[in-house]
């Protein structure tokens, strides 16, 4: 099983909307055929597994070990239960049930209507580790929620800016810690900021110091006041802004979608964002717009990185409950990592 979740994990960002799934076929205590859900629409991890097996002989004698329950739909590909079946695996091993309602058990009675044993909740707590943007999704219908920050070591968010300063990003983290966000964005779908945050800094909200995909971009942007220069409007990714009274348009890879700013607007994102099947979001500012997730509860983890410096007076940083981090050290930076009570 943990094959399966190292095996899982290759389909980062590729399988979304999709579950991350890996799968290892066993024959006599050896593994004959491994495979993963390497790309949305493409074939299912047991698929590529079983395609992977030189002897297909052996699988009426194998064990079948997958990290979430085989499917039992017909969606972009067929049914992955019915392929086991079809094969004449006798066993299959699972880790978590697939919380779709397409799927939640059904895969598994189906496997079990036809004789085959199933063995369920195999590392299911790392499994839903693998999976918990999945999860979230399914469970709470909205995005897993990241949030991140950096604030210096005496409390602070940003300097105090004055009305017409110069657009530019006030760093606190050594320029190492860049990369280290931009997988962070990596693996995530989305990446979210507020306007005050666009207008100060000028953010790319992309992933240009590793190689990958780069995140949907959103920025509320309630007055429609972030200039087309800025590079948000750049059309290197993907680009989501939130206005308000403003017809729903798409140009140039930039899509703008009206809120109700007389509501709150975070549960309206969130249900825009489910829409859009979006599995997860990291929010990455303003100050606001961070403890305005914090202060409705809207989170699943928060990333705070604590730099080297020190402003002595500035922006304060998001408060957070009280919450005990577990603290890790990345070169001259601390960052501290939170998760909910509940």
């Amino acid at each position: 099983m943990k094959r399966c979740f190292e095996l899982a994990l290759r389909g980062t960002r590729k399988a979304a909307p999709n579950p991350m799934v890996g799968s290892v076929i066993v024959h006599r205590n050896k593994i004959i055929g491994e495979g993963y859900h390497q790309q949305y629409g493409g074939p299912h991890a047991e698929v590529n597994a079983i395609k992977n097996v030189n002897d297909t002989s052996l699988l009426k004698e194998a064990t079948l070990y997958v990290n979430l329950e085989p499917c039992a739909h017909q969606g972009k590909t067929p049914p992955c239960s019915n392929l086991i079946i079809g094969k004449g695996i006798p066993k299959v091993v699972i880790a978590n049930t697939d919380p779709h309602e397409k799927v939640y058990r059904k895969g598994i009675s189906r496997l079990k209507a036809q004789g085959c044993e199933v063995v369920l909740g195999v590392g299911a707590e790392e499994g839903r580790e693998v999976n918990k943007r999945f999860f979230t999704y399914h469970e709470k219908k909205r995005p897993y929620i990241v949030l991140k920050w950096a604030q210096t070591q005496d409390g602070f968010f940003d300097s105090i800016r004055e009305t017409g300063s110069k657009t530019k990003i006030n760093w606190i983290s050594q320029p190492e810690t860049q990369q280290l966000v931009h997988t962070w964005r990596y693996r995530e779908q989305a990446v979210l900021v507020g306007t005050r945050t666009v207008l100060n800094d000028n953010p790319k909200l992309t992933v240009r110091k590793i190689r990958g995909i780069h995140p949907l971009r959103i920025a509320i942007d309630r007055k429609g006041i972030i200039p087309s220069s800025f590079s948000i409007y750049d059309g290197e990714a993907p680009t989501l802004i939130y206005q308000e009274n403003i017809a729903d348009v798409s140009l140039n890879g930039t899509r703008k979608k009206s809120l109700d700013f007389e509501e709150d607007v975070l549960p309206q994102i969130m249900n825009d964002l489910y829409q859009r099947e979006i599995l997860s979001v990291l929010v990455e500012g303003g100050a606001h717009t961070l403890q305005s997730f914090i202060d409705r509860g809207l989170w699943d983890e928060a990333r705070v990185i604590v730099g080297h410096t020190h402003f002595k007076t500035g922006l304060a940083a998001p408060v957070l409950p009280d919450l005990v981090p577990v603290a890790t050290s990345f070169g001259k930076d601390r960052i501290l990592w939170y998760k909910p009570l509940n």
